[in-house]
Parts: C-alpha cells; sequence; structure tokens
C-alpha cells in the first residue's frame, strides 16, 4: 500500500493504479465484511453498486468476490447506477449497507469507495472508523501473507458465487422509479411542452431523466450522454466552468432549462432560459421556496455551514427552523432523520428530501425543480428574481487552491495562531472553527476558509449582497493565507 486508506467527508478516493488497484478494494471490501460481522450484520445482504469511470464494474466485481467469500450474499448491480439510486436500494433489499465504486465529481484518473449504512445514508464516522481500524490491521496482515505469515482477503470467484447463489444481479431502476413517483407527478410533467437539455457529464445519470420524462410532450436532449471514463474537456462537477457546453446549448436550442448531474449523480447543476448557471446556494434556496410554499409542506431544513443564509431568511418567513452541520453529508442525514428536516443540502448541490432516502439525490431534485417551474409558469430566472423578492439578493464565490501537506500545515497554523479585526474594510464580529475557519462580518456577509475532506485542496467561500463583493472577500481570502 502506498497511502494510508482514509474515509474522508465521503468515502475514500484514490488515483487508479497509483492508490486505488485491485489490492486496495479488497482490503476495503474484506474490511466492510469484518465490519458486519462484528455488528452482527453479515446474515443481512450487502448492494454494490459503481458509475462509470474506467474498470468501476471490475472493481465492483471484485468487491462483491470478497463479501461473496465472507458468505455474505451481494446484489451486484448489472449496470453503473447513481449513487443515490443504490443508496435507495439498501432499504428497498432490506439490505445492511452499500458499497459504491465511485470517485463522484473527482476526475477521470481517479476512482473511489463509498459506505452506505442501513438507512442508504453516507455511514457515519463511528461507522468508517471501524472499518479504517479493520482496514489498518488487514493492511498489515496483508503485507505479513506475502511474506507467507499473517490472514488474508478472502474471496470467491465470481462465476462460483453466481452460480451457489451468494452473489445476484440487480436492476435497482424500476424499483427506484416507482418510489420516486410519488413525489412527483410524472404524468403531468411529460404533458408539458418544455424544452430540457440534461448533461449527465459522461456519469452514472446517463438516461435517467429521459428515461423517466419521456413519451411526453416533453423535449429532452441529452448530451455528454455516452461513457467515456476520461470525462474529455470536464471534469465531471457540476459548476459554471464545466457546464459551457450546456449554458450554449441551452442558448441556442432556446431550451427552457439545462440539467447536469455529477459522476456518481448526487450533485445537480442548473442552467436558466439565458444560459446562465444558478449556483448551488440560489438553487437549494430555490427548493426549499418550492418546499414550503408550493408544496405546504413544514418542518426543519439541515444546511452545512458553507450554505447560503438565504435558507435562514426563508427559515424565519415560514416560521421553520435551520439547523447547521459540517460540511459532508454524513453530518447532515442523521440531523434531517432526527429532525424530520424536509431537506438538507450542502454547497456542492447535493440535496436530500423528507420520505426519501437520508441522501442527496441529483434526479429527484431535477424533478422537483421541473416540477417548481410547471406549478408557477415561471422560467428559472423568474424563479430565482421571486426568492429574492423575498429574502434579498445574494450572491457566492468559491475559488479552490491545490496545496502540499506542508502548506496546508502553514495555513493551519497561520489561522489558529492570530485572527484578523477587519476583513475587506468590514469588522470581524465572530469568528467560526466548526470546519475551517468562517468569518462573519459587520456587513452581513461572511468568508470561510476550510480544507477539503476528499482532495489536497483548500477552499475559500464567501457569501456578499453584490458579486464584486463576495469576489473581494475571496481575494482577502487567499491574502490571509499567503496564497
Amino acid at each position: 500500500m502506498t497511502n494510508p486508506i482514509k474515509f474522508g467527508t465521503d468515502g475514500w478516493r484514490g488515483i487508479i493504479a497509483e492508490d486505488f488497484t485491485f489490492d486496495n478494494v479488497r482490503i476495503c471490501a474484506q474490511a466492510v465484511a469484518e465490519y458486519l460481522k462484528q455488528n452482527g450484520l453479515d446474515k443481512q445482504s450487502l448492494v454494490i453498486g459503481y458509475d462509470t469511470r474506467f474498470a468501476s464494474e471490475d472493481f465492483a466485481a471484485a468487491a462483491a468476490e470478497v463479501l461473496a467469500g465472507n458468505d455474505i450474499r451481494v446484489h451486484l448491480c448489472l449496470k453503473p447506477a447513481p449513487t443515490p439510486v443504490v443508496s435507495f436500494t439498501v432499504p428497498a433489499t432490506k439490505s445492511a449497507g452499500a458499497i459504491v465504486i465511485t470517485a463522484s465529481h473527482n476526475p477521470g484518473s481517479w476512482n473511489g469507495f463509498k459506505y452506505k449504512s442501513q438507512d442508504g445514508a453516507s455511514a457515519p464516522g463511528v461507522v468508517t472508523s471501524q472499518i479504517e481500524r479493520n482496514i489498518a490491521s488487514l493492511a498489515q496482515a496483508f503485507s505479513l501473507k506475502r511474506r507467507g505469515q499473517g490472514r488474508g482477503v478472502k474471496k470467491l470467484a465470481l462465476d462460483k458465487a453466481l452460480k451457489k447463489g451468494v452473489v445476484d444481479y440487480l436492476d435497482p431502476y424500476p424499483a427506484y422509479f416507482d418510489h420516486i413517483r410519488h413525489f412527483v407527478d410524472i404524468e403531468e410533467l411529460r404533458r408539458q411542452k418544455l424544452n430540457i437539455i440534461v448533461d449527465p457529464m459522461y456519469g452514472a445519470g446517463i438516461g435517467y431523466f429521459k428515461t423517466a420524462l419521456q413519451d411526453g410532450n416533453l423535449k429532452i436532449t441529452e448530451i455528454n450522454a455516452e461513457r467515456n471514463p476520461s470525462f474529455p474537456q470536464i471534469q465531471p462537477e457540476p459548476i459554471a466552468k464545466n457546464l459551457t457546453k450546456l449554458s450554449r446549448l441551452v442558448v441556442e436550442q432556446k431550451a427552457d432549462v439545462g440539467l447536469a448531474t455529477d459522476g456518481d449523480a448526487d450533485r445537480i447543476g442548473i442552467v436558466d432560459e439565458r444560459g446562465q448557471f444558478l449556483t448551488q446556494h440560489q438553487v437549494f434556496a430555490l427548493l426549499c421556496l418550492y418546499l414550503l410554499e408550493v408544496r405546504g409542506e413544514r418542518g426543519a431544513i439541515v444546511r452545512t455551514l458553507t450554505s447560503t443564509m438565504m435558507l435562514s431568511r426563508l427559515g424565519k418567513l415560514f416560521d421553520v427552523p435551520v439547523y447547521e452541520t459540517p460540511v459532508g453529508f454524513k453530518y447532515v442525514a442523521p440531523l434531517m432523520m432526527e429532525k424530520n428536516a424536509i431537506i438538507g443540502g450542502e454547497e456542492s448541490g447535493g440535496y436530500g428530501f423528507r420520505g426519501h432516502v437520508p441522501e442527496r439525490d441529483a434526479i429527484l431534485a431535477g424533478l422537483y425543480f421541473l416540477d417548481f417551474m410547471v406549478k408557477t409558469g415561471k422560467t428559472p430566472s423568474q424563479l430565482l428574481d421571486y426568492l429574492y423578492s423575498k429574502v434579498g439578493p445574494h450572491y457566492y464565490d468559491r475559488r479552490d487552491f491545490h496545496i502540499s501537506a506542508a502548506k496546508r500545515q502553514t495555513i493551519l497554523h497561520r489561522l489558529s495562531s492570530s485572527s484578523p479585526d477587519t476583513i475587506a474594510g468590514s469588522k470581524v464580529t465572530k469568528v467560526d472553527a466548526t470546519d475551517g475557519f468562517r468569518f462573519f462580518l459587520s456587513d452581513d456577509s461572511w468568508l470561510l476558509i476550510r480544507f477539503s475532506g476528499t482532495e489536497p485542496l483548500v477552499r475559500i467561500y464567501s457569501e456578499a449582497e453584490s458579486l464584486e463583493r463576495a469576489r473581494e472577500l475571496v481575494d482577502e481570502g487567499k491574502k490571509l493565507i499567503g496564497l
């Protein structure tokens, strides 16, 4: 093994053939098998899904062989599937959890290993910590095994496992679709004369919107809808710089809206009818407004600390509580369940909904957004104007910077040892160090500096009443950490 296997905000990720190898995936799978046995869950089945990355199906098969070798029954997905679909399949099959082979929005040279709990949510820290301890022990034993000592990874060849009935193939789409149609009137959507362009970004979301909404008046065009593990000319993260083709085609084809999903389709990006990208904060607030006003739902909103303050204003307007967590849906999901929240979301564009699995789902989020357009008769830009008429204008900026481990420590020491009194001409009124360093300013804007939990990055975030001010704050944040 090269680097220790650690689960970040959502699983372990590594460079294919460097860290992310078959040996390491098998060790992770054996660690999961031992976790299930340690907690009396090994009599239940486990779901294994995967995305469209290089060799994802082979890594998934390798994991299935290990679980089968441990006499744990496996439902192995027939083809690439969105992470939220795999998550839904866990409670639908009464399984103990799921392994998903995906690196989500990372570049094509990466792959990853996610673990989902019995409820389909991202496994909490107490679970991943136990799996990590098993991994560390197995890695040491694996090294000894090569020298003729120690225990190894158990496995049963896939063809034998299939014949024995320990592994079966599963298509998760039909049950998932039957479930989500209870949330949105699919037939009503199909009757609309909307022109929609969908960009699944070569990922696991290919075909999902089109299959759900076809055979009606809707015109749905998919781009980047074939499997291409190199993700040519883009990184499969649905943010503005990666959606220039979608934005251009929305304008050229006079589309009503553009929808994009990331590599494993748990995050969504939306482009309005003018080709303008709606930020994840705007979409989060719009989805909250839709649930509260159009659907008349009431209940808590759960957000991560990088999310927009528009949610607090909506909470006050509709008299519902708003709760805040560190970054990562593994923090959002438990609070959603505890508070019976109507929605939980994060700045990355992932949103989960009450009554569904407590996990981000770009497919349901996209259908909800389309329903918002239909129910109000408004275009996406008109919906944003309507939102601002209620909560005031809010603008957001975020920039990511690659850093070394040494630079990370330098930045951490710099921020821990001193705190500025003012930033960009405004007084610092409060500093929150829950997850990174967030500075609240006297003009109601904020600046956050935090390290990524999945990549060697430092991220600088801001929100203010104008885009110019938000960008100014990020510039000041960059100076603050010496970049």
